[in-house]
């Protein structure tokens, strides 16, 4: 008698495609609730708290129209847990140390040779690194980008968004002054911002990558897609020389 084999992408498919989004959305729910109670600094957890329920929220009024894959909600939903931990303790203040020296000999950051609570850059990385595929798939459903776009877009968008998240934490410091402190979270390094934005970006970049080689490998019409996207597709010029065909339609 033969065994059956896993098939981990068969299994997926085995839950119906909204039961799977409802079963995520009640845990990360659970999960919002219990690492509500109590946080290190409720005005920080509000802060941290604002963008993230604007995108679930987001999430839950454009399902019907623009449901996503099971990947994509899954990768959204880690990137959230993810956040909710840092909202909950300060990102600079999670316990990932103590928690490694409970287990371990020796802490988390000696045997990576850090000398500060890495736990803010690691989320940033995980911004590219877990959001870059769902907004890959909304770019290719809405926009029909393709070949070369379809990888080059979200990581554009991950670096824009990156940056732009960046600029609120500094407009956030000038409104609320030294009490953004544990929102801003940058434990006197100058250079945070850079390092989050880089760190963002390779996260997308990682992500991109391995996309373009699933593909690559599985695509039959890969190179011939690839080659498709950077052909020009309208020869004329724009500009002002557009400007010009339109006034001469107009003057028809």
């Amino acid at each position: 008698m033969k065994r059956k084999r896993f098939k981990p992408v068969q299994w997926f498919k085995a839950i119906p495609h909204r039961r799977y989004l409802g079963l995520l959305a009640v845990g990360f729910g659970l999960i919002w609730v219990l690492l509500g109670i109590a946080p290190h600094d409720r005005g920080t957890w509000a802060l941290e708290n604002a963008p993230a329920m604007l995108f679930v929220v987001a999430v839950a009024i454009f399902h019907r129209r623009l449901l996503l894959s099971r990947v994509s909600y899954t990768l959204i939903f880690l990137f959230l847990v993810f956040h909710e931990i840092g909202a909950h303790f300060t990102y600079a203040r999670v316990p990932y140390d103590e928690l490694f020296r409970r287990w371990f000999s020796s802490g988390f950051n000696v045997l990576m040779g850090w000398e500060r609570n890495n736990y803010d850059r690691v989320i940033h990385f995980l911004y590219g690194l877990l959001l870059a595929y769902p907004v890959r798939e909304i770019f290719l459903r809405v926009a029909n980008a393709r070949g070369f776009w379809g990888y080059f877009l979200p990581l554009d968008l991950t670096m824009s968004t990156s940056m732009l998240f960046e600029l609120l934490e500094w407009a956030t410091a000038v409104v609320f002054g030294d009490g953004a402190s544990d929102y801003l979270g940058t434990q006197g390094d100058p250079w945070d911002a850079h390092k989050d934005m880089a760190l963002a970006s390779l996260g997308a970049l990682l992500a991109m990558t391995v996309t373009v080689l699933i593909n690559w490998h599985f695509q039959r019409d890969f190179t011939r897609e690839w080659v498709e996207s950077l052909r020009v597709k309208h020869p004329k010029p724009l500009g002002e020389e557009a400007v010009a065909r339109m006034l001469a339609q107009q003057s028809k």
